[in-house]
């Protein structure tokens, strides 16, 4: 098989499905207009916009009131399917709902509806290191602040260590049956998984880590969101 027919099965889902109630407000934080755009709209553009990527599943909330309705994004197929409470669920929705050209082994990418702001650099780097690796990839970035535990009462007991510890971005590079069982093993094992390599790492398996950018950041806050606001303006 050619590379070029193995690059172009590369399809990735984005689980959409959450309430951002962390962020508040009356609409969910992936439609918040940014420039005049959904913040979906943003990181569906950076992520489609890759040579690579032939389209995506967006994972949807039941009855979203909000979802602009595109089939199409980037010039490429956009597909969509009903997502679950938790993301491991949303993700399995998605997952399931790939269409049949991207085989059961074939690699995926999962990447945050609202992580907007994905370098192509970076981008290029999981997708190279990730498919020469037996298990994947994730997009991370090194701690380099210094980190303290806090004890139960609010002081601090301890600094930890930082070396050898990362942060977890998104896109996440896996095989699509082998994440898919190891998913649905944490979900029968009652394992909430924040990301898709805890769930690998359940299973035995040691994801690659790939260093991305830092500003590969998540919008959780009004004041992450700004950040992407005045990201944009500098462009």
């Amino acid at each position: 098989m050619t590379p070029d027919r193995v690059r172009g099965r590369l399809w990735a889902v984005v689980p959409a499905a959450g309430s951002g109630s962390r962020f508040g407000g009356e609409v969910p934080k992936q439609y918040l207009a940014v420039d005049g755009q959904p913040l979906l709209a943003h990181t569906l553009q950076a992520l489609l916009a890759h040579p690579n990527l032939e389209g995506a599943v967006v994972v949807l909330a039941e009855g979203d009131a909000h979802w602009a309705g595109w089939s199409t994004f980037a010039g490429k197929p956009l597909l969509t399917c009903v997502g679950g409470r938790a993301r491991a669920d949303s993700v399995l929705a998605g997952l399931a709902a790939l269409p049949d050209s991207v085989r059961m082994d074939d690699f995926v990418l999962v990447h945050d509806a609202a992580r907007p702001n994905l370098r192509a650099a970076d981008l290029d780097q999981l997708l190279e290191r990730g498919r020469n690796d037996p298990v994947g990839a994730i997009l991370a970035s090194p701690v380099r602040d210094t980190l303290k535990r806090a004890g139960d009462d609010g002081g601090i007991d301890c600094t930890e260590p930082r070396e050898r510890l990362w942060r977890a971005l998104t896109p996440q590079l896996f095989r699509r049956l082998q994440l898919a069982r190891a998913l649905e093993a944490a979900r029968e094992a009652g394992v909430d998984v924040t990301d898709e390599s805890m769930a690998m790492e359940r299973q035995g398996l040691r994801p690659l880590l790939v260093e991305g950018a830092e500003d590969n950041f998540k919008i959780t806050t009004p004041a992450d969101l700004a950040r992407f606001e005045f990201v944009l303006s500098q462009r």
